[in-house]
């Protein structure tokens, strides 16, 4: 009985273990490329640059990310190890829901992310 504690403790773990490496906060898995502009109840708008690093696997909340210059492609892979492509053009302006991947570009990208808060502002 003790041994299938241990054994389902360890489990429990590794399961919280797995959960937090999937939800990474982008600033802290690559603070080379992501620096915070804005921060407060509603909002937190990102400054994202990369040259083609692989940002290692990290979560945004609903948002939106405004394209200021580059070119080329992003492969996002995803938890499940599924890959999608999308498209860079400065000027472009993309909606996301909450997500978790991992991504590399083909290009040099210079983009804003502006993530929501998960709770919605008081009416007045």
């Amino acid at each position: 009985m003790q041994v299938f504690r241990l054994t389902l403790g360890t489990l429990a773990l590794c399961c919280v273990g797995v959960a937090t490496v999937r939800a990474q906060d982008p600033v802290k898995v690559a603070p080379n490329n992501f620096t915070v502009l804005l921060e407060n109840d509603q909002v937190r708008v990102l400054d994202f640059h990369s040259k083609g690093e692989k940002i290692p696997m990290h979560s945004h909340p609903k948002y939106l990310t405004y394209d200021i210059a580059g070119s080329g492609k992003t492969i996002f892979t995803w938890p499940d190890g599924k890959t999608t492509e999308g498209e860079n053009k400065p000027g472009q302006t993309t909606w996301g829901e909450a997500t978790t991947h991992a991504s590399q570009s083909t290009g040099e990208i210079h983009a804003l992310l502006v993530e929501l808060k998960a709770k919605p502002a008081k009416k007045m």
